[in-house]
């Protein structure tokens, strides 16, 4: 029996829950989230959300900074939307009770940050654990409010879609999403769950590079199933390496927040000299994908594993009480930041291209919307600026609910459709999880190797050509077993690999995030354009 909402929400980030809160003044939400309500990017964002917040900035420079680290791709018009936008979700994130870090000698002012790219301190943060700090007021609220339901451990298969159901959508009418098939973990069963809105706000891509700073849940789940459903896809190529991820064996995952630069350290080699002002005029405040590339020149050179970013000038009680955690951190792997150097090494980051959106988070799908790091809105471009991404999933995710209250009248009196129940066919249960956990690691390592933070086409075309038996197995797995949470998230993330690849192998030119040897240069003749799948 399908079960019904008038709002699914797939993902439980910053983006899902401020939409949620929103949307649950118009009809009942049911929040899907594949792991805790806690297991999202939102949560290890270390840096803070950038917002024009003092009388020594302006939207302005703000929209100026962006559009200089997007490398001529992002969509001016929908960065001044959201830099606009920014002060007033600022505070209301303050009034659902998110407490930010006051300025110790003017308690009525925030303390702000600044980071690589920006031209003034605009970073609003909650010291080194802002989106903790975000996804516990926002969750808090959520748990209060009777007209959301919260579902943990439920994934997300594939959306429904009325011409796919059987529906038609009528010639040149744009098909429309229906809501989504969702798995229980507990048990796996499947069950669809109908919609009259359906919003994708899984997070990232992270999970598809051996060396990521992103949770384990990012699988790119969101971007998949929207292209399997026939929605459009941009600018894939476009995948950003964090510069300092924590170099250590026993270290999983851990950021070293952009804000550590913003503060002035400095990244240095193993020499202990200062290298970034030979790549840049900006030096350590370069945008991440020079700070990227700068630092894997010289790991290529030198044939050290990493290098290090060095704060030890700076006075001790500053540095523990600025990163508390990141002191703790390193700490707690024999890393004293107040007096020696922290080894680090680039990770993949962010995916700054994702399904395809109007500024109001509309995809090319009727009644499906997607927001936060898996849509493509038109503000990051090539390279997205340090922190803009909390304030695009906060400003989409209001645009979004005034597109629904503007809709809802119309869109509450239609009845849900008869959708079939999940058919299993002759699908028998997995009894080796060698088949998934080695192509697991095989794409993994196939996109570190190969379609790194610096690419060729000879290498995009060898791991197209080592890819396509893999997915070919995968679709194969896909029909013959049940499936398992393991066994979707190997789906999705063999597409999500492809896609980045053949992005990638479209895009003739380099351009911020896709840096390519055989074309070195920029080409704002032919190549200033999203690429669209």
């Amino acid at each position: 029996m399908p079960l019904t909402t008038d709002f699914l929400v797939i993902g439980s980030g910053i983006s899902g829950l401020s939409f949620a809160l929103n949307a649950a003044r118009l009809g009942h939400v049911t929040l899907v989230t594949k792991k805790n309500k806690v297991d999202t990017a939102t949560n290890l964002a270390q840096g803070g959300i950038a917002a024009v917040l003092s009388d020594n900035d302006s939207f302005d420079m703000h929209v100026a900074d962006t559009l200089k680290s997007g490398a001529g791709l992002c969509d001016e018009e929908v960065v001044r939307l959201v830099v606009e936008n920014g002060p007033e979700r600022i505070q209301e994130l303050i009034a659902l009770g998110v407490s930010f870090t006051h300025d110790e000698k003017d308690s009525t002012k925030l303390d702000l940050g600044r980071e690589g790219g920006h031209s003034a301190r605009r970073i609003a943060h909650a010291y080194d654990l802002t989106g903790k700090e975000i996804e516990r007021g926002l969750l808090e609220k959520v748990g209060e409010n009777k007209n959301i339901t919260v579902l943990e451990n439920h994934l997300a298969v594939d959306l429904l879609i009325a011409s796919k159901a059987g529906l038609s959508a009528g010639g040149p009418v744009p098909d429309r999403c229906l809501g989504a098939y969702i798995l229980d973990r507990k048990d796996n069963s499947i069950s669809p769950y109908l919609a009259k809105i359906t919003v994708l706000c899984t997070g990232g891509t992270g999970k598809v590079y051996l060396y990521t700073t992103n949770p384990d849940i990012a699988t790119g789940d969101g971007i998949a199933m929207a292209y399997r459903a026939g929605a459009k896809v941009a600018n894939l190529e476009f995948v950003q390496f964090h510069p300092t991820c924590l170099y250590h064996p026993m270290a999983k995952n851990f950021l070293i927040s952009e804000a550590v630069r913003g503060e002035g350290a400095h990244l240095v080699n193993k020499d202990g000299e200062a290298f970034m002002a030979r790549y840049d005029e900006r030096g350590d405040l370069a945008t991440r994908d020079a700070v990227a590339r700068a630092i894997d020149t010289e790991m290529k050179a030198s044939g050290n594993d990493n290098v290090f970013l060095d704060i030890s000038h700076k006075p001790a009680d500053f540095i523990k009480k600025r990163f508390p955690n990141i002191y703790r951190t390193c700490l707690s792997y024999g890393i004293d930041m107040t007096r020696q150097p922290i080894p680090v090494v680039p990770a993949a980051h962010y995916m700054c291209g994702g399904v395809l959106t109007d500024k109001m988070g509309r995809t090319t799908i009727e009644h499906l919307y997607a927001f936060g790091e898996t849509a493509c809105t038109g503000l990051h471009g090539g390279n997205r600026l340090a922190s803009n991404s909390l304030l695009e999933a906060v400003v989409f995710a209001h645009q979004a609910y005034v597109q629904c209250e503007k809709d809802w009248q119309e869109l509450r009196t239609k009845d849900h459709p008869k959708i079939s129940p999940w058919f299993a066919g002759q699908a028998e249960r997995i009894e080796e999880c060698i088949l998934i956990n080695h192509n697991w690691d095989q794409i993994r390592r196939l996109m570190w190797d190969y379609v790194g933070i610096v690419r060729s086409e000879k290498r995009l075309r060898l791991v197209q050509k080592r890819m396509q038996p893999i997915l070919d197995e995968v679709a194969q797995h896909f029909c013959d077993y049940l499936l398992t949470p393991d066994l979707i998230e190997l789906r999705n993330l063999a597409l999500i690999a492809e896609l980045i690849v053949k992005s990638a192998m479209i895009r003739k030119e380099s351009r911020g995030l896709h840096y390519i040897v055989d074309y070195p240069e920029r080409d704002d003749v032919n190549w200033l354009k999203n690429t669209v799948l």
